[in-house]
């Protein structure tokens, strides 16, 4: 890589993506975890491979344009010592590592991929967003930074004249045997001619590996302390007003939340590679975030208390209409209520163990879920990952005419068990 100064001649967006076509990352051969896609990009704009990775996972997570990136890169960034990418050269425009069938396969791979982010099928939609940012974030890179570690161009491979002649000792023709002889005669221990000697043309010092770029120690930035400060009051915020009843802030809304936060910081913190503590918070929340993301973990739900929960309401006015327990053992003993009209509650919890007691002669309708776990309501029991609920009627043992209740039952993960006292 040669060294240019940070000045900035690129007048304008045209001349922007223009001068970043000409001077793409490469992709290095040490570095690299699978293509050296991130590897490249590091190299090339002086950041930290590993924050390029974690943005490319949140983005394949939220969105899936992480992958098509990914992808595109590997197509079209050539390996260190290629004339050109492998997609450039299964069009016959010059050398490349890549073999034709490779890149043929990665071409057809990133069709589908590029189908379910922008259809709608990965996340909803999120890809056109991934794609707006790390856009975005490229050009930016490449306007601040484009003028440095700028890739040496490879030169094509030219073969030289065919020499004449298959060995050492072949004979020179009779014009070029003349001509050396009226030079002056040549000695030789073996007296033949120098001119008949048929040696091969010295081979083209090989030009030196261009060294990795050092990544400076900077001084501690401010920017990773602030990010995190801030992802924590957005936490800490989006929880209150979960645990106040405002139902747009899920817990998968909050770490979303959160996700944005460190993403930006990330960002900014790449330009002065202050932002790398992020990463170790990053990549558990977006595990955590792509699980809860999926239907089956939907019924999660952040009030209620932690801990053992045990409620024996004696009168309709004791029994709540909504139980709601965050983690932990919830009990409900409706045993003790005295037989009069109808009556309706719900029971949420959202990790643990959800046991509740009916009277003997009680005429209950019921629906039982849990999102993770097993559900035994009424000798009827499911048993896994996002099955359905059971829903239906029981009388108990003297029929139809007992009193009657109305269970609503839901967990997030653990055990449900609805039975008879």
């Amino acid at each position: 890589m040669s060294a240019v100064s940070r000045g900035n001649p690129l007048n304008g967006f045209e001349e922007t993506v223009k001068d970043f076509w000409g001077s793409r990352p490469r992709r290095p051969q040490s570095g690299r975890k699978v293509a050296g896609v991130a590897a490249g990009l590091g190299n090339r704009y002086g950041i930290d491979p590993v924050v390029i990775r974690v943005a490319l996972v949140a983005a394949t997570v939220f969105g899936g344009f992480g992958l098509a990136f990914y992808l595109l890169g590997w197509l079209l960034f050539p390996a260190e010592g290629d004339e050109v990418s492998g997609i450039e050269a299964l069009a016959g425009r010059g050398r490349s590592s890549m073999s034709k069938g490779f890149a043929l396969v990665l071409a057809i791979a990133l069709l589908p991929v590029l189908g379910l982010t922008f259809t709608g099928g990965w996340f909803d939609g999120g890809g056109l967003i991934g794609l707006a940012l790390l856009s975005l974030g490229l050009y930016l890179l490449h306007r601040s930074r484009g003028q440095d570690n700028r890739p040496v161009p490879v030169a094509a491979f030219a073969a030289g004249p065919a020499e004449a002649g298959t060995g050492a000792f072949t004979m020179s023709s009779d014009a070029t045997t003349s001509a050396t002889a009226a030079a002056g005669p040549g000695w030789d221990p073996l007296a033949a001619d120098p001119a008949g000697w048929d040696l091969p043309a010295p081979s083209p010092p090989v030009p030196p590996v261009p060294p990795e770029p050092e990544y400076e120690r900077l001084r501690n930035s401010k920017i990773g302390p602030a990010v995190f400060g801030l992802a924590v009051i957005v936490a800490g915020t989006g929880i209150a007003l979960n645990l106040n009843g405002v139902p747009w802030f899920s817990l998968q809304h909050i770490i979303g939340m959160v996700l944005a936060v460190l993403g930006v910081g990330m960002v900014a913190g790449a330009f002065v590679r202050g932002s790398r503590g992020l990463v170790g918070l990053a990549v558990p929340l977006s595990i955590v975030g792509m699980l809860l993301t999926t239907s089956t973990f939907g019924d999660l739900d952040l009030r209620g208390g932690v801990g053992d929960l045990s409620a024996t309401p004696r009168s309709v006015a004791e029994l709540q209409p909504e139980y709601h327990h965050a983690a932990g053992q919830l009990n409900l003993d409706l045993t003790q209520l005295p037989p009069t009209g109808p009556i309706t509650t719900t029971v949420n919890n959202g990790a643990g163990d959800t046991n509740i007691v009916v009277p003997a002669n009680a005429d209950v309708t019921y629906s039982c879920e849990t999102s993770a776990g097993n559900v035994n309501c009424f000798n009827r029991s499911s048993d896994g990952v996002g099955q359905p609920p059971l829903t239906g009627t029981d009388n108990g043992e003297d029929g139809v005419g007992g009193q009657q209740i109305t269970l609503h039952v839901t967990n997030g993960v653990g055990t449900v068990e609805v039975h008879r006292g």
